[in-house]
């Protein structure tokens, strides 16, 4: 990666018409002191009220279908209600990639994606909390016993076919079974709850006015949250690992996201990656429309390469496209993948290793953000 020069200039041209409009009476408006800060303010507005807060809310709502289809066959656990069931697990499953991303504020706070997205899922501890009348789901020790894995699991993988999934439920523990079904469905629905309630409350409040640079900003909590998402979630978690890429070039096929229901595995990480893409545009999700972002904060802050001139913004652009290529080349069977075409797998991994060390290194570089997380990889 050539270096790239940093003409931190101020891009009022950008943010006049959202921070100040145009008015024809005579009042005076003051410039603020630090126009950056000001800058980042609207940033993070836009982020909040465009992309996080609406993305949540959608996801909420493809939850609590999940739930609604989840008690229904708990109280009638049948072919039907199986069905429709596991078509809403699906639906929130992939929803939910749209908001894994926001692991700061919140997120943060409640460690969402611990609880609903560590994967493999622990079979012999699921059966175990199955046999426990109120397992502990708070400790990390539990972190891959709940969430969408663990209902992946048991709304998939208990039985060969659906004439064994169902006998599994209506067997002699069954009704235990069932019961913990309706106790990690609610569970996760408390756990969004909670989330959305402070995302529209105080938490909002707070990310939009910690405007700074330093590591407890919300720019700065932001930023480092983003880049680990992609790195350890997206590159590592759903192609590195299951391809071995990053074990050693052992492959470890039963590691791949939906493991009982494989052929969702690429929806998930295509889901994931564009989801991720439009976050650093500012991509609206009621209009589509692109807004204040890390993209246009870069812009703004003259990040180039110093060899061709392009945008920072651009040549990351650039790399989301060049990884999506290879993502549109798989099929949708990960797990086959890693058995059959795992170099795509291995490929794949690669191309999304190019788009980590511009993020990690030139755009945090371009915007004076600390990394403050920990890896092995040497970025």
């Amino acid at each position: 990666m050539k270096s790239f020069t940093f003409k931190k200039r101020l891009f009022l041209v950008l943010l006049t018409a959202s921070l100040w409009g145009c008015s024809g009476s005579e009042d005076k408006t003051t410039e603020p002191t630090d126009v950056q800060e000001t800058n980042r303010k609207a940033m993070l507005t836009n982020l909040a009220d465009n992309i996080i807060i609406p993305s949540y809310a959608n996801f909420k709502t493809r939850l609590d279908a999940m739930v609604s289809k989840s008690d229904a066959f708990v109280a009638k656990p049948e072919a039907a209600q199986l069905t429709e069931f596991r078509q809403a697990w699906s639906d929130a499953y992939t929803e939910w990639q749209k908001v894994e991303i926001f692991e700061f504020g919140p997120g943060e706070t409640y460690v969402i994606r611990n609880y609903f997205n560590i994967y493999p899922a622990n079979v012999t501890g699921i059966t175990s909390d199955i046999a426990d009348a109120s397992p502990n789901l708070e400790v990390p020790a539990s972190y891959d016993r709940q969430g969408f894995p663990a209902l992946d699991y048991l709304i998939n993988g208990v039985g060969a076919d659906d004439d064994a999934i169902l006998k599994y439920y209506s067997g002699t523990d069954g009704a235990k079974r069932l019961a913990h079904v309706k106790r990690l469905t609610e569970r996760m629905s408390s756990l969004l709850d909670r989330v959305t309630t402070d995302w529209n409350g105080s938490a909002r409040e707070t990310f939009v006015s910690k405007t700074g640079l330093d590591i407890s900003s919300s720019t700065s909590l932001m930023v480092n949250a983003i880049v680990l998402h992609y790195e350890r979630y997206i590159r590592s978690g759903k192609f590195g690992i299951p391809s071995g890429a990053m074990l050693n070039g052992v492959p470890a096929p039963e590691k791949v996201e939906a493991f009982y229901k494989k052929d969702l595995s690429l929806t998930l990480a295509k889901t994931a990656q564009q989801a991720y893409v439009d976050f650093f545009n500012g991509k609206g999700v009621k209009t589509g429309n692109e807004g204040l972002s890390l993209k246009s904060y870069l812009d703004g802050l003259g990040a180039k390469d110093s060899a061709t001139g392009k945008t920072l913004s651009e040549i990351i652009n650039a790399q989301f496209e060049a990884s999506k290529k290879k993502l549109d080349a798989l099929r949708p069977n990960l797990y086959q993948e890693v058995k059959t075409n795992n170099q795509a797998m291995k490929d794949t991994y690669t191309e999304m290793q190019k788009s980590v060390r511009m993020l990690k290194v030139d755009m945090t570089s371009a915007m004076s953000i600390t990394i403050t997380y920990t890896d092995n990889d040497g970025d």
